[in-house]
């Protein structure tokens, strides 16, 4: 039995880890689970490394939200305050109406 240690841990957004599993395959045949997460990942990432750093970039900017947030933001690209809402669930009520209002600009601008 084979036991691995936890080095780093850190988030990224769909995008990297879609990135990284094309990468992979490329190099070696995908596993079972690495193969059904690339599948879906290319269904429903939308935007490219480039506008995601973007939009990750202009969130960071709210101070409020965390990277955990960032990412769900990022990720799922809410088009209104109903569907930033389901996002970002509890932490939707610390926000006020202007960062509410900036995240939905940042998404729209950017994606």
């Amino acid at each position: 039995m084979i036991i691995l240690d936890i080095v780093s841990e850190e988030l990224i957004p769909d995008v990297k880890a879609k990135e990284f599993l094309e990468s992979r395959e490329k190099e070696t045949e995908l596993k079972y689970e690495q193969k059904n997460s690339l599948e879906i990942l290319r269904k429903f990432v939308k935007l490219d490394a480039a506008k995601s750093d973007e939009l990750a970039a202009e969130l960071k900017k709210i101070e409020r939200l965390r990277d955990r947030q960032i990412f769900a933001v990022v990720n799922f690209l809410p088009e209104d305050k109903d569907d930033l809402r389901a996002v970002l669930h509890k932490d939707y009520s610390s926000l006020t109406n202007e960062e509410i209002d900036a995240v939905l600009s940042a998404v729209k601008k950017h994606s």
